[in-house]
């Protein structure tokens, strides 16, 4: 929002410099971005009378004129302006005069005659950023007059940053309020007289959509000036707040909406077949709207429409075929009230942003409608002309009714830790346009129809405190109670998990729990994914079955911008559909590739594979209570079918490790291997409590084992037959080397066992160790139709 603190001041003398109110505003939580000044910095420029235009001796294109600039003489100018005219006053920069980006005014001689000075265009002052010509100023202004005065440039314009909370403050009138109650200072509301009707016609109005449209309100003005112009000081005011004047049939509506936060809209009544109604939109209509740009309107759009056609998007923009124009002679004005959820969402759907629904969404206040619509009739008449006919009024649904809110002074000491006057919470709350009435160490607070945002008590104290100055409150330390909680030993913390990650090399990322629905289908293409209602945009529309799709953007991200090696982890919510339910579960993810280690001398360069992440994993994995198993899998549709492999804790499944697909790699432009993993979070994090283990005084024994089984055959397979015997003696049990080729049968591999036994009350003979190993030999036989290698 922004906001001419000379416009502010004929609201509320707040008696505060710029930077003063600005500083106020933003402890009051209505942020500063900054303060500019209303017009670029020139000087010598004042207001010309144009006395004589003749034509240039020795240019088409030129005029020579002489200009009225106070000073008694009048001053021969060449002007190559296609609107310049006897009469006419516009700026006039004397010799010596210096225009904004440093551009001094000379004594010039144009085709062979002299020019001293020039006559400015509204570009040439800073003031727009194009012109067609000459900027025409008011009839009534004297000659000489410097017209940084005559204008009123010397303003400063405050930028202020609202909350989404905060739409009271989209107006002049709100913001007016709100420097009211901070400076207690009275605030100056002008009325606003009903204009009576001239002409008894009428439009009719009817609302189907009786939920979205409490009001609608609407009149004819017939016979306004299509050559009327917008006067200076409602342009400067529309410029200073952002707007870009159009006319006055549409500066009027965006200048009530400045003034009191009621978006407007005029239709050419010329164009329109029949009566209004406020209806949602059907699914086989479209609608060109005043940018140009159409769109396809569906059930949930909520459409201004006559008998025959849609006129407008409610609360958004108005349509080419309604719009008014230069010839437009009668006009129909709407002022309405939408309700914010029929509004919230339907600009960003179709890809736009205005100033009308930024409000609409966040909250108007619903009595505005009909005092708007005067005000607008009255600046329309007196800028245009026209005869105004009754004003005509259809309601939906009755509007929400603010309920009353108990406020308690004990519960205001206790969250602010301060004791504030009785007195004044009345006055601020009342500045702040509630209805309060005091009572007995409290006081019954109904909200105003413009405060969407006051609900509970809570949300009154707020008011008590940013308002009375946060700055103002005693820095207290409120007393303690401290409560030891109990502590879950077996609970492994998520801080850990993330420790172990970077200590292991990965960064952690954190992406939006909502992805592009094209990447979810590559995937999870048997998915379906919980679509949103209200997607930041098209490529964050679904809600994610996975956390691979963030992380490899994110991967992609970094290698599109030279970085070879990139590991990445993230932890956070999936959501995946169960029938009519949507389940969220807690995972960890993590992406590599590239180089295994960073560019050194110690060893040979080689680049990460399969293994390597999935040691990454079994050292995460570690944590967990129980048998980690990797079950080699083809079905996972975004993992290479031949590298990958589905994780499973005491066999009850809990995440993939794999290889993205290469199909999938070519879809995602990405030209090497690229190595995921994602486990449940609820299944690892239950831990172990730390048992103590009595430590052997007797020498391990340690014997190695070469055996042959089919080259299919995992190695935990072969672990896994060997625990299962239950060898009391058996300390460790590890493989330490697979070999194929020479001296073992084609579709067979080696694998080489180390076996490390060890008892507590005694040394190992070499018969119970031969024993054992005779035993293993036997359950390899039986299991996985193992051979000893010769």
């Amino acid at each position: 929002m922004r906001i001419s603190n000379q416009w502010l001041l004929e609201w509320v003398d707040h008696g505060l410099t710029p930077g003063e109110l600005g500083h106020r505003l933003t402890m009051a939580g209505l942020e500063l971005d900054s303060i500019q000044p209303a017009a670029p910095d020139f000087s010598g420029v004042v207001v010309g009378l144009v006395r004589q235009v003749a034509p240039h001796p020795d240019a088409d294109k030129l005029r020579v004129c002489q200009v009225d600039d106070g000073s008694g003489q009048p001053v021969q100018v060449v002007c190559g302006a296609p609107n310049v005219a006897e009469g006419m006053h516009v700026p006039f920069a004397r010799v010596d005069a210096m225009l904004p980006g440093d551009f001094r005014i000379r004594k010039a001689r144009l085709r062979g005659v002299e020019s001293f000075g020039m006559l400015c265009s509204a570009k040439e002052l800073g003031l727009a950023e194009s012109s067609e010509g000459l900027m025409p100023l008011p009839a009534d202004l004297i000659p000489g007059t410097d017209v940084r005065e005559a204008l009123s440039l010397d303003d400063l314009v405050l930028e202020v940053d609202l909350t989404p909370n905060r739409a009271d403050c989209l107006s002049m009138a709100g913001v007016a309020r709100e420097v009211a109650a901070l400076t207690d200072r009275p605030l100056r509301v002008s009325g606003i007289a009903p204009v009576s009707a001239v002409v008894d016609d009428r439009v009719p109005v009817s609302i189907e959509a009786a939920a979205d449209c409490p009001v609608y309100a609407g009149r004819v003005v017939r016979g306004v000036d299509p050559g009327a112009e917008t006067p200076l000081w409602m342009r400067e005011r529309l410029r200073r707040a952002g707007i870009r004047s159009l006319g006055p049939l549409v500066d009027v509506t965006n200048y009530v909406m400045l003034e009191l936060g009621q978006p407007m809209h005029a239709f050419d009544l010329a164009r329109l077949d029949g009566g209004i109604v406020v209806r949602r939109a059907r699914d086989d209509e479209n609608l060109v709207l005043l940018d140009g740009q159409e769109i396809n309107l569906t059930g949930s759009d909520l459409v201004i429409a006559d008998e025959n056609k849609v006129l407008a998007l409610a609360g958004i923009m108005g349509g080419e075929v309604s719009g008014v124009g230069q010839d437009t002679r009668d006009v129909f004005l709407e002022s309405a009230h939408f309700t914010p959820m029929a509004i919230a969402g339907r600009a960003r759907q179709h890809g736009l942003h205005t100033d009308s629904s930024h409000r609409f969404e966040r909250g108007v206040d619903p009595a505005l409608p009909t005092r708007a619509l005067q005000r607008v009739t009255e600046l329309l008449c007196g800028i245009a002309g026209g005869e105004p006919g009754p004003v005509v009024e259809a309601t939906g649904a009755a509007p929400r009714e603010a309920a009353p809110i108990m406020l308690r002074a004990t519960r205001i000491a206790r969250v602010l830790g301060a004791v504030i006057d009785e007195t004044e919470v009345t006055r601020l709350l009342s500045a702040l346009g509630c209805h309060v009435e005091p009572m007995a160490g409290a006081w019954r607070v109904t909200p105003p129809g413009f405060r969407f945002d006051l609900a509970i008590e809570a949300d009154l104290i707020e008011e008590v405190a940013r308002v009375h100055g946060y700055d103002r409150l005693p820095a207290t330390v409120p007393p303690l109670s401290p409560e030891l909680g109990r502590m879950d030993e077996a609970r492994v913390p998520m801080a850990r998990m993330r420790h172990l990650m970077a200590d292991l090399g990965y960064q952690e990322a954190v992406t939006y729990s909502f992805v592009d629905p094209e990447w979810e289908r590559l995937f999870a293409p048997d998915h379906r994914p919980l679509a949103l209602a209200n997607p930041i945009s098209s490529e964050l529309a679904v809600m994610r079955s996975s956390l691979w799709p963030g992380l490899v953007r994110a991967l992609r991200h970094n290698l599109n911008r030279q970085q070879e090696r990139v590991r990445l982890f993230e932890t956070g919510l999936r959501f995946v559909s169960q029938g009519n339910e949507l389940k969220q579960e807690s995972m960890i993810a993590a992406v590599a590739c590239g180089p295994l280690r960073p560019l050194q001398w110690g060893e040979r360069a080689r680049d990460l594979d399969f293994f390597d992440l999935k040691g990454d994993l079994e050292n995460l994995l570690g944590f967990a209570d129980g048998e980690v198993h990797f079950q080699a899998s083809v079905h996972h549709p975004a993992l290479h079918p031949g590298q990958s492999a589905a994780v499973s804790l005491n066999g009850v499944p809990c995440g993939w490790i794999g290889a993205l697909h290469p199909e999938l790699l070519d879809r995602l432009d990405l030209d090497r291997a690229v190595f995921v993993m994602e486990v449940n979070l609820e299944v690892i994090t239950r831990g172990s409590v730390t048992k103590f283990f009595e430590q052997s005084r007797f020498p391990a024994i340690r014997r190695d084992l070469a055996i042959v089984v089919d080259a299919d055959c995992p190695a935990e397979r072969v672990l896994s037959s060997i625990r299962k015997l239950g060898i009391p003696s058996l300390r460790e049990l590890v493989v330490f080397d697979v070999y194929t080729g020479q001296g073992v049968p084609v579709g067979r591999k080696s694998l080489a066992l180390g076996l490390i036994l060890q008892e507590l009350s005694r040394t190992l003979t070499d018969e119970e160790v031969d024993e054992v190993i005779e035993g293993i030999i036997r359950q390899l036989e039986q299991d996985v139709g193992a051979t000893l290698r010769a």
